[in-house]
């Protein structure tokens, strides 16, 4: 298969950044285009009321948000730099998973990229796992990273 657009899905981790070095050395011999994406969104677990709390919901969304910009800006340079046609969206209200399978059919891209923090038992049940669900979501293929080097 021939890769001509590939999803880069990121967020501040160490694994989602050798993610993204997997993706802009793929990016540079397959002389594709990249999206960067990084997903914000309020985190489930917090049980952030309308009262009360708002402002500081407001304010960690803020924050969020600025870090992811700030997060993909760098990514968006390295890539530029690299001579990779590359773009950056930050999506937010909905699940992480959803979101990346839903920009990856708008963009008809051709490979996701993303890393995975490798939990099993409590902790995968309990928090969830973005990479599994994108799998099971995905039409197209998806390349998981694992841990950093």
């Amino acid at each position: 298969m021939h890769y001509q657009h590939l999803l880069v899905a990121v967020d501040d981790s160490d694994v989602s950044l050798a993610a993204a070095e997997e993706a802009l050395i793929l990016a540079k011999v397959l002389k594709c285009k990249v999206t960067l994406v990084s997903v914000v969104s309020l985190d489930p677990l917090s049980n952030t009321s309308f009262y009360g709390k708002a402002l500081s919901a407001t304010d960690y969304y803020s924050e969020a948000v600025a870090h992811a910009k700030n997060t993909l800006s760098t990514l968006k340079l390295k890539f530029t730099n690299a001579g990779i046609s590359t773009d950056a969206k930050i999506l937010g209200n909905m699940a992480e998973s959803h979101a990346i399978t839903q920009l990856a059919n708008e963009l008809n891209v051709d490979l996701i990229v993303m890393g995975s923090h490798g939990r099993t038992g409590f902790k995968k049940i309990a928090l969830g796992s973005v990479a599994q669900d994108v799998l099971t979501l995905s039409h197209v293929p998806v390349l998981i990273i694992k841990h950093t080097q």
